[in-house]
C-alpha cells in the first residue's frame, strides 16, 4: 500500500482502510480456506479500492464498500476453481498397517491461520466466541462445500451479522434471493456432520490441564498416556499427505511405527483457528537441538482431543506463526 499512498486522493484513506485489514482477512479466509490467499485477496481489495476511489460516491460506508470489493475478489478466485479441503474430505481413513503416504499439491489443502491475522479484538465475549467458532478448521472446511455466493451470504449473515438487505445490496440481488441462499447454506451445513469443538482462548481450567497432559505425554513419547487423552474416534491427519487415521489403535500404532521419528520432540504452544496448537520440533539429525517438523492444531470437545491436525510444511507455517526456526538445548517454553 505504501507505493500507492503518494497518489491517494485522500491522505487519510490508507489509515482508514487499514483499520479493516484484520476483519477483511478473516472474511477472505473463511471464503477461501487459505491464510496466504486471504492476505493476497485483501491486498488486491485495497489496490482495487485505491484505483476506484474517485468513483466512490459515499452512498455506503467505506467498510461496506471494501466488503463488496473483497467479495468480488473472492468470487473471482473461487470461480477459477480454487477449493480447499481436509484429508477427511478426500478419502476414507486408512489403517496404520497398510497406510500409504500420498502427497497432494499445496493448493489442495485447507490452511491454518494465526488468530491475530483474522480475529479482530473485541470486548464482547459472545462476539469473540462466535468469531473463534467461525474460523475453526472444521467450520471453514464445511464452508468449502457451499457454492461461492451461498458461502458469502452465510458468512455475512451468520458470522458478521449483516442484515439481509445489506447483503442484498452488496451482492446486487434481492432480499428474497439472500434469504433463499441462506436457507440452502444452513441445510448443507446441517447435513455435513459438523462436530463441535471448544475454543482455545481463553482456556478454562479443564482445557489447560488437558493441554498440559498432552504436552507432557507427547514430549515423553508416552503413547499410552497420549491416547488416553483422545476421544474414541479421534482423527489424525498430516497435510500435505492425504492420509488420515481414526481411533486409538491406529493413531497409537502410527506413532510407534511410521511416526517413531517424533520421539524426543519438543512442543512450543501457540494458537491457530481459535484452537490450541503447538509447534513441534523433532531432534536434529546432528544430535544438537531440535528442528521444525509440524504445526499441530488440536480440536477439543468435552474434555477430550477429537482431532490432531499436523501441518508438515513448516517452511510456510512456522514463519507465519512466529515460531522459532530451531530450538537449542537451553530452550524453555514460556
Amino acid at each position: 500500500m505504501s507505493d500507492l499512498a503518494t497518489t491517494s486522493p485522500d491522505p487519510d484513506l490508507d489509515s482508514a482502510m487499514e483499520r479493516y485489514r484484520v476483519e477483511l482477512t478473516g472474511y477472505c479466509y473463511r471464503m477461501l480456506g487459505s491464510a496466504f490467499d486471504a492476505e493476497d485477496a485483501v491486498q488486491d481489495t485495497y489496490v482495487r479500492a485505491w484505483r476506484a476511489y474517485g468513483k466512490f460516491e459515499g452512498r455506503s460506508s467505506l467498510r461496506s464498500w471494501l466488503y463488496r470489493i473483497a467479495t468480488n475478489v473472492c468470487l473471482d478466485l473461487l470461480n477459477a476453481g480454487n477449493k480447499r479441503a481436509r484429508p477427511m474430505d478426500l478419502s476414507a481413513p486408512q489403517h496404520q498397517s497398510s497406510a500409504v503416504l500420498n502427497e497432494r499439491p499445496e493448493v489442495t489443502w485447507l490452511e491454518p491461520v494465526p488468530d491475530g491475522r483474522v480475529l479482530p479484538q473485541t470486548a464482547d465475549p459472545a462476539e469473540a466466541a462466535l468469531a473463534k467458532e467461525s474460523v475453526r478448521l472444521a467450520f471453514v472446511a464445511a464452508l468449502q462445500h457451499l457454492p461461492a455466493k451461498q458461502r458469502a451470504v452465510l458468512i455475512l449473515r451468520e458470522v458478521l451479522a449483516w442484515k439481509a438487505d445489506e447483503v442484498a445490496q452488496l451482492l446486487e440481488t434481492t432480499v428474497a434471493s439472500v434469504n433463499s441462499a441462506l436457507q440452502r447454506a444452513r441445510a448443507t451445513l446441517a447435513g455435513s456432520g459438523l462436530r463441535d469443538s471448544d475454543p482455545a482462548d481463553p482456556l478454562d481450567a479443564g482445557q489447560a490441564k488437558l493441554l498440559e497432559r498432552y504436552l507432557s505425554a507427547f514430549e515423553a513419547y508416552d503413547i499410552t498416556r497420549l491416547t488416553a487423552l483422545l476421544h474414541e474416534d479421534a482423527v489424525l491427519s498430516m497435510p500435505p499427505f492425504d492420509l488420515w487415521l481414526r481411533g486409538h489403535e491406529d493413531i497409537a500404532a502410527w506413532h510407534l511405527n511410521q511416526g517413531i521419528g517424533c520421539k524426543g520432540s519438543r512442543l512450543v504452544p501457540t494458537t491457530a483457528n481459535g484452537m490450541p496448537a503447538f509447534g513441534q520440533y523433532r531432534p536434529a539429525a546432528s544430535g544438537k537441538g531440535h528442528t521444525p517438523w509440524a504445526l499441530q492444531v488440536l480440536e477439543i470437545s468435552d474434555g477430550r482431543i477429537t482431532g490432531l491436525n499436523a501441518f508438515l510444511d513448516t517452511a510456510r507455517w512456522f514463519p507465519l506463526f512466529g515460531l522459532p526456526e530451531q530450538l537449542d538445548e537451553t530452550y524453555e517454553a514460556e
